[in-house]
Parts: C-alpha cells; sequence; structure tokens
C-alpha cells in the first residue's frame, strides 16, 4: 500500500488534490479551541468546501467532533459543521455517538457529565461501499414476539422472532479511554487529542474496501494513517505542524514493509 504524509495546512494541500479523488476521509477538526494544536486556528467553509471537492461520487467523510461550553452554553459548532456539509452538497447518511468510557468526571457541575462526541458520516451521493459492522447478541436464542408499527400506530406484521448469535451494531459506539487501550503503544499519547484506533479501524472497514484512498486533513499522530494501512487501504493526509508530522511517521514505520 502507498502513502503520503505531508507538513502544511490541510487547504493548501488540498488545493493541489484532483476533484473526485478521495474514497473515504476520517478525521477529527481541532474544534471550539478544546486542544491547542501549535496556535493553528483553521477556515472551516473553505475546508468544507474542498473536502466536498475532492471527495469521489459515492465517497464518505467520518467528521468526529464536539462542543464546548462557553458562558453555560453549548457552542453547537457540531450542529452547524454538519448543516454546512449538507449546504455543501453532501448527505448527512448518519449522526453517530462515540462514546467515551473511562473518561471521570468531565464537564461542568451543573449538567451530566460529558462522555460523547458526534461522528458525523457524510456521503457525496449514496455511500458506494457499506461494510455494516456485526456484534455479538447477549441475548442469542432467546425468543421475542415483535412487529412493525404503523404510522397510525398499530402494530402489525407481528411475529415470534428468536434472536440470531449476531447482529449489526447500533450507531453508538463504546470505546475505552484508558490510554493502553486507545493506542497499542504509547507513541500517540504525545498528543491533545486521543483518538482510538479501533475507532478509526471501525470507520475504515465500514465504509471503503481494500486498496481504496483513505484522506486525513488533521494527520495529528497518524492514528488514521496507521490504521488504514493495517488495513490494506492507501492513504494521504497532512498536518499543519511538523512535529506531529514525524510522530505518525513513527508510528507507522512497522505497518510499511
Amino acid at each position: 500500500m502507498s502513502y503520503e504524509i505531508v507538513n502544511c495546512d490541510c487547504l493548501t494541500y488540498m488545493y493541489l488534490l484532483p476533484s473526485d479523488h478521495i474514497d473515504l476521509t476520517v478525521t477529527s477538526p481541532p474544534y471550539d479551541n478544546l486542544r491547542t494544536y501549535n496556535g493553528y486556528e483553521f477556515d472551516f467553509e473553505s475546508i468544507a468546501q474542498q473536502i466536498y471537492r475532492v471527495t469521489k461520487v459515492g465517497g464518505v467523510v467520518v467528521w468526529v467532533v464536539g462542543d464546548a461550553t462557553i458562558k453555560g452554553s453549548e457552542t453547537g459548532t457540531s450542529f452547524r459543521q454538519a448543516l454546512y456539509f449538507k449546504e455543501c452538497g453532501f448527505n448527512l447518511h448518519d449522526t453517530m455517538i462515540y462514546q467515551k468510557s473511562g473518561t471521570g468526571a468531565c464537564g461542568s457541575n451543573y449538567t451530566y457529565w460529558q462522555s460523547f462526541e458526534y461522528m458525523f458520516v457524510l456521503s457525496k451521493g449514496r455511500p458506494k461501499t457499506i461494510n455494516r459492522l456485526r456484534q455479538i447478541n447477549t441475548s442469542c436464542g432467546t425468543k421475542q414476539t415483535r412487529g412493525r408499527i404503523a404510522a397510525d400506530g398499530s402494530v402489525k406484521d407481528t411475529k415470534v422472532r428468536i434472536t440470531q448469535e449476531t447482529g449489526f451494531r447500533p450507531n453508538i459506539w463504546r470505546y475505552s479511554m484508558n490510554p493502553r487501550y486507545i493506542f497499542s503503544s504509547d507513541k500517540a499519547v504525545k498528543h491533545p487529542a486521543r483518538f482510538p484506533e479501533q475507532l478509526a479501524e471501525d470507520h475504515i472497514l465500514s465504509w471503503s474496501n481494500e486498496e481504496d484512498l483513505v484522506f486525513d486533513p488533521f494527520l495529528g499522530s497518524g492514528t488514521t494513517a496507521k490504521m488504514a494501512l493495517k488495513n490494506n487501504r492507501n492513504f494521504i493526509g497532512c498536518d499543519i505542524s511538523n512535529e506531529y508530522c514525524a510522530l505518525a511517521k513513527q508510528r507507522i514505520k512497522d505497518i510499511i514493509v
């Protein structure tokens, strides 16, 4: 598999890419100044427009984002960004939840503890690849009487169903934030935003196939790059920080043979 990691800002990098080039983007932007990224700020609207241009028809963008609380009010950045992506031409294919466990008490004493971020799955037209992941059903073999609820509220097609051994995963994905589980090594802990390897891998497996081209415009410590190459995808990505680019290259050196 091939890869390219470039030390520059993502707009400069994307301007050089051809249109309809990327199969899948998996990224988490530096939203709401919740983390410091060597002082870099980004022009979201221009970036969203360029991501749309470089994405293939049928391609997917996974945008992992949350909201800060400022003066007692959440910013709503996540929703505004999702709606702007729709203005650019993307479909909002799914609004998923990244639930974090093991974070301890996070947030204000005036709200419930904050434990999730959004994972907006955006598609340029209908996704060309949908590999829905499965999970083990803990109630395997049990009988359930279920039916469909019609528009008028009545229940129809009621029948007894036996729960199968596995079923498709729901759109809330839970990951431990213990560093031992986020990364297979401790190198990426040097980065201020901890992005679980399993999260990136699950999306890569869901929305792309082998030899597809995966992109991360906010490369950071290279988690998306590592998991793309591990799963036989090609990868391109960039970061404004030379330090993070070097860290990403260090993390993927054992993947490239």
